[in-house]
């Protein structure tokens, strides 16, 4: 599962030929999330709060670059790295 962003101990990753919708997973100190890329909403599991806002945030950020990584991984070529939060 490649890594696309890494930012505050929060690593964000994407599978190859993953299900819809479009998401990406996340993990934090053992803690994971699946975001709905779109929606920008939680699909599956927990962070803790202030995490799950930076998360969240990134994602509206970069909710284009998403998509275009999740095209790319649906057609088994390679992702593209996005800018952390800063």
């Amino acid at each position: 599962m490649p890594e696309i962003s890494l930012f505050f101990g929060i690593r964000v990753t994407m599978y190859y030929d993953d299900h819809n919708p479009p998401h990406f997973h996340a993990e934090y100190n053992g803690q994971k999330v699946l975001v709905d890329i779109m929606e920008g909403r939680i699909l599956n599991g927990a962070f803790p709060s202030r995490q799950l806002k930076f998360v969240l945030a990134w994602a509206e950020i970069h909710q284009d670059e998403l998509m275009e990584n999740w095209d790319l991984a649906r057609k088994d070529l390679p992702l593209k790295k996005v800018a952390p939060l800063m």
